[in-house]
């Protein structure tokens, strides 16, 4: 293991100013999103698509720090011929790799969940770095409900992230470790900050028990955030006071950065909840996003799969990575928002 080069490339990865682009969704995830828009999942109008976001010049040189590919993905080219991994590198940006295989229900614990992968992840590993994969992610997910989580879910899961951890840096590639504490619920920000408190701090003794460098990953983290459901939602502000106040609590100075999830956010609030944690610094560690949904909304509307459509499509995801660009050094204003539609 080249500590140093890990740790090169997850600076890279949270460098001010750009942030990762979720490029991972499953087949199904997939499919839904482009349900709603009219667009058949097939192979090709999978690949068009993301090839459409990887030439985005604008927004993947100045705005893209990393893109985080499913497995269907990595292995496509581009309809030139070019590999789309290519198309990344070009860019200036990093390709990453999903490399965690869902979840299934853990058992004994009636409605919680284990992510599932570790079988044969090593030799994953070797074939995704010879084509280009830098970095990686493993997503657990932890919900909030009545009587859940149990200790159980979360011991389990953190152990499978730091397994994971564990062999990506041995491949020499850098893993994002993504614990998520989901908001779908109807617990309030303090549930959600009490809870993510616990799983942290599982995660974190987890991958030192397992002799992850700290100093070679990326802490993929929710915020502390309301549950949907929640009929009290916390202010922007309360957000970002209470995610800082938990992360200066659960997460050691040498991580390099935190790329923050979506989880479901709303464009702006995920835009406008970044911005202001930038906003109570200094921070021991780079701070910035790694939105799916947050960045890739508006332009799969716009796009609507008709190739007519693919520059109102890369303007508005230029438009979204800039605007989250911004948020990351805590220049966003919501002004810029409404000067663009």
């Amino acid at each position: 293991m080249n500590l140093t080069e890990l740790n090169r490339v997850a600076t890279a990865m949270v460098v001010s100013g750009k942030g990762i682009l979720a490029a991972d969704e499953s087949s199904g995830t997939i499919k839904k999103r482009f349900d709603a828009i009219g667009v058949e999942s097939t192979e090709g109008n999978r690949r068009d698509y993301r090839e459409m976001l990887f030439r985005s010049k604008e927004a993947m040189s100045q705005y893209i720090s990393g893109v985080i590919l499913y497995d269907e993905t990595i292995w496509q080219d581009a309809k030139d011929g070019t590999p789309l991994v290519k198309l990344i590198e070009q860019s200036g940006a990093i390709p990453g790799i999903k490399v965690d295989e869902g979840t299934q229900g853990l058992p004994m614990c009636p409605g919680e969940t284990i992510t599932v992968g570790l079988d044969k992840l090593a030799e994953r590993l070797k074939k995704y770095y010879e084509r280009g994969a830098r970095f990686a992610k493993w997503r657990a997910v932890i919900d909030i409900g009545s009587g859940i989580p149990s200790m159980t879910a979360i011991s389990v899961n953190a152990h499978a992230l730091a397994r994971y951890a564990a062999l990506c840096q041995a491949a020499q590639i850098v893993p994002i470790v993504e614990p998520e504490v989901l908001m779908d619920g109807d617990h309030d920000i303090d549930r959600c900050y009490e809870v993510t408190s616990r799983v942290l701090n599982k995660t974190f003794q987890e991958l030192r028990v397992q002799r992850v460098a700290l100093e070679g990953m990326v802490l993929k983290p929710n915020m502390a955030i309301s549950g949907k459901k929640c009929p009290k939602q916390a202010s922007v502000e309360e957000v970002a006071e209470k995610t800082i106040r938990l992360l200066k609590a659960c997460v050691p100075a040498a991580v390099p950065g935190i790329a923050f999830l979506s989880g479901g956010q709303s464009d702006e609030e995920a835009t406008a909840h970044l911005n202001a944690m930038h906003k109570l610094g200094p921070l021991p560690w780079g701070l910035t996003f790694s939105y799916g949904r947050a960045l890739q909304a508006a332009p799969q509307k716009a796009w609507s799969g008709r190739p007519e459509n693919v520059t109102a499509g890369q303007n508005a995801f230029s438009h979204r990575a800039r605007m989250n660009g911004l948020a990351s050094k805590g220049e966003w204003q919501s002004s810029l928002e409404k000067k663009a539609a």
